[in-house]
């Protein structure tokens, strides 16, 4: 059995891959590319209308190139559309968010007696345990939280992924041990609403009781944290991420907008001085550290004031690099049916002039690091490496992948 798995969105999107994969593996199913699989799993994200798009686009180009190809949706626009998918050509199953962990499973059980029998081969290629490499990453993507209970009015994946649910913290660490035994050094902590990790098992777990964890891990091992919110990421997590040698110096803090009256239109619980006074507080205990961020133009009711002010923002502020996302109406949402929305051609250039400022502060994040000494983690085919503090650089010297450097920034 051969499979393929192509995956849109998120980091959490990768990290469901990841295990659809080890366990493809487990049972004996061989990785290829989708045009030569028996089995493609296309992993769909539901955040914007483009994300529909490419999810369509990419089935039809898989059932053309591979007319034998068994297909499999699943993801957030598989639960929230299954109908936009199912008259797609060679779609022969929609597998919604909740039933996504038993995916496999479901497949192995369901399909005739032939394929299952291929399935079970026991001890795959890479036996139960995924390896540095997989699908071209070398660090792990660990979910340990999916759900979200906060209502932004613009985001449809409350709907898409239900409420928040944690794994318990064992779980966790039988899951960083299986993995600093198939040979990982570096694991992203994920979570659809990761700062509200354990909120939902009512025993005191937290991110910061599992941020302290990780930080006392015994094995050489780098733990980054993926997207938090703004409001859950306290000061104590920031000191001790600056504390420790396992907790990555990357911060990735979605703002959204710069204008009160535009995060209160979208529902998010903070003030632009709240995000402002926390970035400024990394910045300060971490020169070094990365700080990451999302930002929404062309929101409804975003007028030429609010976009100033983004920008105003943007550029006098610490951030080191900005993902911009125009506008994408969700039906469903609180927004859907706000007024006011600012024309295409008012967007398109709102967000060109957003892009421009992230690229110079990506720019001079990189020139501030010029000279200094980073531990980075060997990439790819050897030639480039990521260092803790997230910089891709490249090598002047093939290393061994998945090994970790001492690299001066140039």
């Amino acid at each position: 059995m051969k499979y393929a798995v192509v995956t849109f969105g998120c980091r959490v999107n990768q990290a469901d891959s990841l295990e659809i994969e080890g366990e493809l593996r487990a049972m004996g199913a061989v990785g290829a590319p989708a045009a030569e699989a028996d089995l493609v799993v296309v992993n769909t994200c539901s955040v914007t209308a483009a994300a529909d798009q490419g999810a369509r686009q990419t089935i039809r180009r898989v059932a053309r190139d591979n007319p034998a190809a068994h297909i499999v949706v699943t993801g957030c626009y598989a639960t929230r559309a299954p109908g936009d998918l199912a008259s797609l050509p060679q779609v022969a199953r929609i597998v919604p968010n909740t039933r996504k962990d038993d995916l496999v499973r479901d497949l192995a059980r369901d399909w005739n007696m032939t394929t299952a029998e291929r399935f079970a081969g026991g001890d795959g290629p890479c036996g139960s345990r995924l390896q540095p490499g997989v699908a071209g990453r070398t660090a792990l993507t660990l979910r340990v939280q999916t759900g979200c209970d906060e209502r932004c009015s613009y985001c449809i994946i409350p709907s898409t992924r239900g409420t928040g649910r944690s794994k318990p913290l064992g779980m966790i660490r039988e899951a960083v041990r299986r993995a600093a035994d198939a040979g990982y050094r570096e694991v992203a902590i994920t979570g659809v609403h990761l700062g509200s990790y354990g909120r939902d098992l009512a025993d005191g777990t937290s991110l910061l009781s599992l941020a302290r964890e990780l930080a006392r891990w015994p094995g050489d091992m780098l733990f980054r944290l993926s997207s938090l919110e703004p409001m859950d990421c306290s000061r104590e997590l920031v000191d001790l991420v600056a504390a420790s040698p396992r907790l990555a110096p990357h911060f990735h803090l979605p703002l959204q907008h710069a204008a009160d009256e535009m995060l209160a239109a979208m529902r998010r619980p903070y003030a632009l001085a709240t995000y402002r006074a926390l970035v400024d507080t990394i910045r300060e205990r971490m020169p070094h550290a990365s700080i990451g961020s999302d930002v929404i133009v062309g929101f409804p009711g975003e007028t030429d004031r609010h976009a100033a002010a983004l920008v105003d923002y943007l550029e006098t502020s610490p951030l080191t690099h900005v993902h911009v996302f125009p506008y994408s109406h969700r039906p469903g949402t609180e927004a859907s049916g706000f007024d006011g929305a600012p024309p295409s051609p008012v967007v398109r250039t709102r967000g060109a002039a957003v892009r421009a400022i992230s690229e110079r502060l990506a720019r001079a994040f990189r020139t501030s690091q010029a000279g200094t000494v980073r531990r980075a983690l060997v990439v790819d085919d050897g030639t480039a490496a990521v260092t803790d503090n997230y910089l891709r650089v490249s090598l002047e010297a093939p290393r061994r992948r998945n090994e970790w450097i001492d690299v001066t920034i140039s």
